[in-house]
């Protein structure tokens, strides 16, 4: 079995779901169901005897370690996170409590299990911790891609409070020899995805005649990865990652805010076209940029494609139309989720 935080969100549940599409080992998913924690991404797997769910926060360690100890993992998959830079700004304390002081207990329980371990458990066991490409900070326009040797320069309370996280999890591994793995991945976008992020906001407000907002002059630039594809790059680096180690994961696929919604728009416009024949692209609206907003992010992706030998299956193209096609057969999970959002 393995233990995966964060599950009912946007990437630990698309993870968990193409898990069990793909094998038959139990997962016990965890997840403290914030606003962003929804048990409806996991509906699927409702009457699956192989999944397991529990209501939990990963800074409760008495919670943690009565889940360890029951259930017993051969591993642990964190993707627990507060991980919206707007809500960082209004609200940082909730982003330390999470990102860092959850990250922190986690990591003590896990160690303490693992201590419990016999020794070829303890060798096989691993700790994978799911960051974010924010923690290198913003890049310029002529700059190269992000690689695992980057210099730490957050920028956001977001950021900052990832990159605490990733610190830790280093320090567990090289203080206290928890075999752990890292992993800095890009933009998600894909199935499930909350929507009050830019796809999956710009897409239910272009359904609904609202305005498709963009921040500043729409030209940050960030390299998006499909999520499926983030799932692949996760699951190669628990059986074949080398334990201490960090693997930036991206998409190879840069595109400015402006250029993505755009592109949304011409997909909406072929697929599910106004009422009156004109572009949802009439519905762009240019907003106040963001307070620290960083300019570009890219990944430069060759330490896991040259050693795992893990390459993206989709294209930015063909990925983007996948996530409208889904989010407009899926009219009734949006639904839900904006309903306990409100």
């Amino acid at each position: 079995m393995i233990l995966v935080t964060g599950a009912a969100g946007f990437i630990g549940s698309n993870f968990v779901l193409d898990w069990l599409s793909q094998s038959d080992e139990p997962v016990l998913s965890l997840d403290a169901l914030t606003y962003a924690g929804n048990l409806v991404n996991l509906g699927l797997l409702k009457d699956d005897p192989r999944h397991v769910f529990v209501e939990a926060d990963i800074g409760n360690s008495e919670a943690v370690s009565h889940v360890l100890s029951v259930h017993r993992p051969r591993a642990v998959v964190n993707f627990a996170a507060e991980s919206h830079v707007d809500r960082s700004i209004l609200g940082p304390e909730a982003f330390i409590q999470t990102n860092v002081v959850g990250t922190f207990r986690l990591l003590e329980a896990c160690r303490i299990y693992w201590l419990t371990l016999k020794e070829e458990a303890q060798s096989a066991f691993r700790f994978l911790h799911v960051s974010t490409d924010e923690v290198y900070g913003s890049l310029s326009s002529t700059d190269p891609a992000f690689a695992e040797t980057n210099r730490y320069e957050p920028n956001s309370p977001y950021s900052a409070s990832k990159a605490a996280s990733d610190h830790f999890v280093r320090a567990w591994h090289h203080t206290f020899g928890l075999p752990v793995l890292t992993t800095n991945c890009s933009n998600n976008y894909g199935p499930y995805h909350f929507p009050e992020k830019l796809i999956p906001l710009c897409v239910s407000n272009a359904l609904e005649g609202k305005s498709l907002p963009i921040y500043g002059d729409g030209q940050q630039v960030r390299d998006w990865l499909y999520v499926k594809d983030h799932c692949s790059a996760i699951r190669l680096v628990l059986e074949k990652g080398r334990p201490g180690e960090t693997y930036n994961v991206g998409g190879r696929n840069e595109k400015t805010n402006l250029e993505v919604v755009r592109l949304l728009c011409s997909i909406l416009d072929e697929l599910s076209p106004r009422a009156d024949g004109r572009s949802y692209s009439e519905q762009i609206t240019f907003v106040t940029d963001r307070p620290g907003h960083d300019r570009r992010y890219a990944i430069d992706a060759t330490k896991i494609e040259r050693e795992l030998g893990w390459r993206p299956a989709e294209t930015f193209e063909t990925g983007i139309r996948k996530t409208v096609e889904w989010m407009l057969a899926n009219g009734d999970w949006l639904a839900e989720v904006r309903r306990k959002r409100t």
